[in-house]
């Protein structure tokens, strides 16, 4: 599902994203509100600290809403959602289902509860919520997680696998074999999910089970089908019995010019402990149980996910920050990705007199001095701005959909120097220098 090249991010971010399927949290949610503003410090409206990514505090102020009015459906529902954000699953679960039985068409609600299920691999709960939803989307993963049998997600192998990347440009990509046949080319990417080539699922014998149309890639309609694949296996760790999509989409090339077989990422990811090793150029996956890392040389982040693929944390556009911003790595030679608004009032150098257009959206070059994501800092570090948001491409253009305001995607430029581990049990990203 990966990358685009240089200029062609919008048709690589729509099929990306449109091909996407379907703990110690407590002491993470404090430190954005930790954040100075003397506009923060007047703000009281739950909804606007939850726009503003100060989950903490906005949670604060829907249980105060609750303790006045326990009847309230937004605040169950938004202290659900928060819950969910941050892998919370029993508060999230707990809150997200009294919001329903208060509100039994709460269709945001039903979504969230079920990708709660989904993310602890409890898929049959989810199926009636997803087939209440009337979505195309949700209905073919309904008719996907139903015909899952036995335990999904079964990891077998070995306690840690690192993998070397066969090319760290455009963008990583490691060998992966699908049902036991020969290894084949993955691109990496957080805002992938696990995405096969039609070849490589025709190959691998997948039967499709459900299909739905999701938008437009090169200007093509796209249709996303779903099966469930035996084995997949990265190094000396194989999961069995997980759910896969594939589509007919054209796919950019492998360094040597050859087909890749797909890409995967956070879904994945987030059954491990997992590093994106770009200095030793590896990666890095470990069981959930390990012990993460030593962070030397970098920090340690708040993390959190919304919806099924996309990782968030708090970033800086040289002294505009810290505030949210998306992660991730898929972007071809861009290490930042926001708006020509934001990028102005960052103080981010733009190329004005060089737009570049492409299916109808414009967007201009820059290059900022100084990015940051806590204690790790870049210099000098070019991307793209868009003249205005483009809906549900990564940053400021995922905003609507997540419900709080993000400023920029840091994407793959940005961390080539460095390594990034997610943890989504104690829900940190921890970044250093390699």
């Amino acid at each position: 599902m990966p990358i685009r090249a240089e200029f062609h991010d919008v048709d690589r971010r729509t099929f990306l994203r449109r091909a996407g399927s379907a703990a110690a949290a407590g002491a993470i949610l404090p430190l954005l509100d930790s954040v100075p503003s003397a506009a923060h410090a007047a703000v009281d409206d739950p909804d606007q600290l939850f726009e503003g990514g100060r989950f903490a505090a906005a949670e604060r102020g829907y249980r105060r809403l609750l303790r006045n009015d326990p009847g309230n459906v937004h605040a169950w529902a938004q202290i659900g959602y928060i819950a969910l954000l941050a892998n919370r699953f029993g508060d999230a679960e707990r809150h997200l289902s009294k919001a329903l039985a208060l509100r039994p068409g709460d269709l945001a609600s039903a979504q969230r509860l079920a990708e709660c299920f989904v993310r602890q691999d409890r898929l049959a709960p989810a199926v009636p919520l997803l087939k209440s939803i009337d979505r195309p989307r949700d209905q073919a993963l309904a008719t996907l997680y139903s015909h899952i049998s036995g335990t999904p997600w079964q990891i077998h192998g070995a306690r840690s696998a690192r993998v070397p990347f066969f090319t760290l440009d455009p963008v990583p990509g490691v060998e992966a074999v699908v049902n036991g046949g020969t290894p084949k080319r993955f691109w990496l990417d957080t805002y992938a999910t696990l995405d096969l080539s039609q070849e490589a699922a025709e190959e691998a014998g997948v039967r499709p089970l459900a299909s739905w149309s999701g938008g437009y890639a090169n200007n093509q309609p796209l249709t996303i089908r779903v099966g469930v694949l035996e084995s997949f296996k990265i190094g000396n760790i194989e999961i069995r019995n997980l759910p896969v999509q594939w589509s007919d989409v054209d796919r950019p090339p492998l360094p040597d010019g050859s087909p890749a077989a797909g890409a995967f990422g956070t879904t994945i990811f987030y059954h491990f402990l997992t590093t994106m090793d770009y200095a030793g150029r590896a990666l890095i996956l470990r069981r959930k149980e390990s012990t993460p890392p030593p962070v030397r040389h970098g920090d340690r982040l708040p993390l959190w996910l919304a919806g099924d693929h996309f990782p968030c944390t708090l970033g800086s556009l040289g002294d505009y920050g810290p505030r949210m911003v998306t992660v991730d790595t898929g972007g071809i030679a861009s290490g930042i990705e926001t708006t020509l608004e934001i990028a102005e009032k960052a103080g981010l150098k733009v190329d004005h007199d060089n737009p570049i257009e492409q299916n109808g959206h414009k967007r201009y070059r820059i290059r900022a001095e100084r990015l940051s994501l806590g204690r790790v800092v870049r210099r000098d570090v070019r991307g793209y701005a868009f003249e205005k948001v483009v809906p549900g491409m990564p940053g400021p253009g995922a905003s609507a959909q997540f419900g709080f305001d993000l400023i920029a995607n840091f994407s793959h430029e940005f961390f080539e120097p460095l390594a990034i581990t997610f943890d989504y049990t104690s829900m940190r990203l921890s970044v250093t220098r390699g």
